[in-house]
């Protein structure tokens, strides 16, 4: 029985961001790799998000490009991204990077290992350099690594997918995907998404909607979020799926570990821990979603009721300073939906705090109060 876990990381997000800048303590999908005991490959692998800048391409089991800018602005790229994911479930990769790169070329150089010259090609002005080829392709490694420490077979059991922003749009076109699939149809998933947003115009039935596959869904929304093309997606779930979202206070990034008073670059050192409650609230409840998964984790918050109150009580002393987000954008512009942020329920526009009824556990959804901790008590 094997548990397989895949992190999405959002727009512009990879695994190392385990020490950004903008985090004050990791961001939250790739802490949550990283905190991950089980073997890389077998048990569990982190995908770079869309616009992060490739740096996963040459181990990707699937063939991908550089996408630049329009990763970043419209998420090309993702569909790579969940074809590798889905490689990875079965084992087997599509693609290898047969050729070495520049910097492995000269470790191995350096290792006094007898590899053949560079080779260069072409004229002064289209120069391009050979550095030869690899023994043992990067795939084959990871393809041996799972072979090995897969247990009962190499289709995993479970699914659990993780995803921030476009990571969690990247889960619902994975689940999406593992359903058609004659192969992986009949896995159980479970998906946590932290304020999944797919851009403008990716509002497609396969990033809106979820079928039958999916066991339990959580979903947690940035209440304060007012950033014209950031809607974020409540899911359209199929009958019989657990269905949990809740509102949580702060903007897009401050669910995902960013504790800024603006939720975007900090502007000084104290500026960095300015609101913490809400990134730890939502990484403790990921944490718990994932050992109830089936998952083992090292470093976990391990909040007890008591700190779970302390930590919604401050929310509501700063709730001034989160009412001073509804003036930020990341886009320049904001819209407003009746006084509230715009989302998208399946493909359907409505207002935040609508979104709520016996689907859902709580009923209360979106408009659940952030003191409620009895809320999450289904979590556990």
């Amino acid at each position: 029985m094997t548990v397989l876990t895949i992190f999405f990381c959002g727009t512009g997000s990879n695994k190392f961001d385990t020490t950004h800048e903008n985090f004050w303590n990791g961001e939250i999908v790739s802490t949550l790799a990283s905190n991950h005991v089980g073997r890389e490959y077998a048990e569990f692998i982190v995908v770079d998000g869309p616009g992060s800048g490739n740096l996963q391409a040459d181990d990707l089991f699937t063939k991908t490009k550089e996408y630049g800018l329009t990763g970043t602005l419209f998420g090309t790229g993702w569909e790579e991204n969940v074809m590798h994911a889905m490689n990875i479930i079965k084992g087997k990769c599509d693609w290898q990077r047969q050729q070495l790169t520049e910097a492995e070329y000269n470790r191995l150089k350096a290792a006094g290992i007898p590899i053949e010259d560079v080779k260069i090609e072409g004229s002064w002005f289209w120069r391009k350099y050979n550095y030869g080829d690899r023994s043992v392709t990067q795939q084959k490694l990871q393809e041996q690594i799972i072979k090995t420490f897969r247990k009962d077979g190499i289709i995993p059991t479970k699914v659990n997918l993780v995803g921030w922003s476009r990571g969690g749009i990247s889960c619902h076109m994975l689940a999406n995907a593992m359903f058609k699939d004659s192969a992986l149809k009949n896995i159980p998933v479970n998906i946590f998404a932290i304020d999944p947003v797919p851009g403008i115009s990716n509002f497609q039935d396969e990033r809106v909607k979820l079928a039958s596959n999916v066991k339990e869904y959580v979903g947690f929304y940035a209440r304060d979020e007012r950033s014209k093309g950031f809607s974020c997606v409540i899911p359209q779930t199929a009958t019989g799926t657990k269905t949990s979202v809740y509102p949580m206070a702060g903007r897009h990034a401050t669910l995902a570990g960013n504790a800024t008073a603006g939720g975007g670059v900090p502007t000084n050192s104290s500026d960095m821990k300015a609101l913490v409650d809400p990134g730890r609230i939502v990484r403790h409840l990921a944490e718990t979603c994932l050992k109830r998964w089936g998952v083992s984790l090292t470093r976990t918050l391990n909040l007890s009721d008591a700190d779970l109150k302390t930590l919604t009580a401050n929310v509501v002393r700063d709730e001034a300073k989160y009412k001073l987000m509804h003036n930020l954008s990341y886009t320049y512009f904001t819209e407003l939906d009746k006084g509230e942020r715009y989302v998208s329920l399946g493909s359907k526009g409505v207002p935040f705090s609508t979104v709520k009824g016996a689907i859902y556990t709580p009923a209360t959804g979106l408009a659940t109060s952030v003191l409620d901790i009895s809320a999450y008590a289904h979590l556990r």
